[in-house]
């Protein structure tokens, strides 16, 4: 019986491990801009930047390595998801929300380009996204959500039947699709290393092993020394709430992974899956899906959602429990894959403000900027973000710097102990309103769920 590799960070670093971490920061130094945060958003930032204005004096400091947080951890969804969307369309107008949707659906294009350009081989295949329903409740969300996204301006996208869901990917009792072109699947570590050796080829600095204790007007503060830049920027994503002041301001929730062994060409010709798409599906606690580069399934869920105290993992090991139901999903989803063993589980958490907002902000006064809060769809938002912050910082009027996410304020999370019972209590509501839903057959949205959308603020 295969054993499962548990954490080690992720399973995307088993083939090469973790990375030999750059040099630490020598002692105080000078920056024009100063970015706390290695992954995805600060190196973005960092690119597009020096892109445009090559003469800057950019800094990353980053705590571990780059790619050690969710950046090298995610299910390798690169698609036009954006958190907020509703929300920013009843603060701002439905034309604002559309605009911010279009942007995004560009940007998984532009990810594309700019690995293509600059090398990066992170196994990209732009497969798009389906989205499965398999209860009669899920398909009555999943008609409303194809619905909301084609008014959203996805004209591209397709609405499926039972046989045409199956013809792309045979998931056990599907009901119906909904399927966009804007996504690709990716491999996450391949895509922030090859990111990273491209800023520094530009002339950025990397400093690695290099935690920020605390961010000030001006001054990254490090054990090792401080950065002093007109522009200091957060990119911390999921483990924002370990820097002082800013415990509420995020919270780092928790999802999990698991990878199985390489499948055998019979159960890929009983799968199907030859498109590759990334896979959803209408679940409340919902799951998510890629068929890897090397024919394995990655899947993953919410597991233990929270750790109290907005506490992280360690180096992405977690329990047994949630090992085994991520293991029933696949099972469920798959029958011919149950047989599979499964490498690897792992988990990383990812950023949640508390009405549910991703965000972009740069107060010119302070010199202090952040972005982020994607709530897990940040592979392709980070871009996006990163583009962002690089106008604002160099005062350029664009498109982008007009989107309503920009300078958008969350309010903060609630103190602890309200903070662990209401995440838990939520999901406990969600993962029984999915039993619910299965066992009854109903086409209607399960009570329980509704008042857990009340219950957390999420927009719709």
């Amino acid at each position: 019986m295969m054993v499962t590799a548990n954490g080690g960070i992720s399973f995307w670093y088993a083939a090469t491990g973790a990375p030999v971490p750059r040099e630490p920061l020598p002692g105080d130094s000078d920056a024009d801009v100063v970015i706390v945060g290695g992954g995805y958003t600060g190196l973005w930032t960092a690119y597009y930047l020096k892109k445009a204005a090559p003469f800057l004096r950019i800094t990353v400091l980053e705590a571990r390595f780059c790619g050690y947080g969710a950046s090298g951890r995610n299910g390798g969804w690169l698609y036009n998801g954006i958190a907020g969307r509703d929300r920013y369309a009843a603060l701002h107008g439905r034309e604002a929300a559309v605009a911010l949707q279009r942007a995004m659906n560009g940007t998984v294009g532009e990810v594309v380009r700019v690995a293509a350009e600059e090398g990066v081989d992170a196994d990209i295949h732009q497969g798009g996204v389906l989205e499965v329903a398999y209860t009669p409740a899920q398909l009555t969300r999943l008609k409303a959500y194809h619905e909301k996204e084609t008014a959203f301006g996805e004209t591209e996208r397709v609405l499926l039947g039972a046989g045409e869901t199956a013809a792309r990917v045979r998931v056990a009792g599907a009901v119906g699709g909904s399927w966009t072109p804007h996504g690709a699947r990716v491999h996450p570590v391949k895509l922030v290393q090859g990111l990273a050796a491209a800023v520094e080829r530009l002339g950025v600095t990397v400093h690695e092993c290099t935690p920020v204790t605390r961010i000030r007007p001006r001054y990254a503060d490090t054990p090792y020394g401080t950065v002093r830049a007109p522009y200091v920027l957060r990119c911390t994503e999921g483990f924002t709430a370990s820097l002082r002041g800013q415990r509420r301001t995020w919270l780092p929730m928790n999802s999990s992974m698991i990878v199985t062994e390489p499948l055998p060409a019979a159960v890929w010709a009983t799968i199907g899956w030859e498109g590759r798409e990334t896979l959803g599906d209408m679940a409340h606690a919902y799951m998510y899906a890629q068929r890897t580069a090397d024919g394995r399934i990655a899947l993953g869920g919410r597991g233990v959602p929270y750790r109290f105290g907005s506490g992280v993992d360690h180096d992405g090991a977690i329990g047994s429990s949630t090992i085994a139901q991520l293991g029933r999903i696949l099972r469920r989803m798959f029958p011919a894959a149950a047989g599979a063993g499964l490498e690897h589980a792992w988990c990383g958490v990812l950023g949640v403000p508390r009405d549910w907002c991703a965000t972009v902000t740069l107060d010119p006064q302070t010199g202090l900027g952040w972005a982020g809060g994607y709530t897990g769809h940040g592979v392709a938002a980070s871009n996006l973000a990163g583009r962002t912050l690089a106008d604002l910082i160099r005062g350029v009027p664009s498109p982008l710097t007009t989107l309503p996410w920009v300078g958008h304020r969350s309010p903060r999370w609630e103190p602890e102990p309200a903070r662990w019972a209401g995440v838990h209590g939520l999901y406990a509501l969600y993962r029984t309103a999915d039993r619910l839903e299965s066992a009854r057959h109903t086409p209607r949205t399960s009570v329980l769920a509704r008042a857990g959308d009340l219950i957390s603020g999420i927009p719709h």
